[in-house]
């Protein structure tokens, strides 16, 4: 699974697709001004989250931050990001073990 943490209306994340199905976690223009209520909403959707799964980092940035450490807390300190390459238009992988404090990617 894909986890998109906000729907971007002039992103085209298609390529993210070979990755697994996208799930939206937060819709377009919602701005976090109080983490709370944000940090509970992505726990919920969160919940399942694997090592299997990635987040797709695109949005407001304290939603970002804020669905890295969920995943991060669900998962035991591991999570995959879908990072973008400019030069070739697709999405890579890239895991982080935050506990191991060792960053790797494929």
């Amino acid at each position: 699974m894909v986890y998109v943490v906000q729907e971007v209306m002039r992103c085209n994340v298609i390529d993210a697709l070979r990755f697994g199905e996208l799930y939206v976690l937060l819709p377009p223009g919602d701005v976090v001004l109080s983490a709370g209520p944000t940090t509970r909403k992505l726990q919920r959707a969160l919940a399942a989250f694997t090592d299997a799964d990635y987040l797709l980092l695109i949005g407001d940035p304290v939603a970002i931050g804020l669905a890295c450490a969920v995943a991060s807390e669900i998962n035991q300190g591991r999570f995959q990001v879908l990072k973008w390459d400019r030069q070739n238009y697709i999405y890579y992988p890239v895991a982080v073990d935050l506990f191991r404090k060792a960053v790797k990617s494929d």
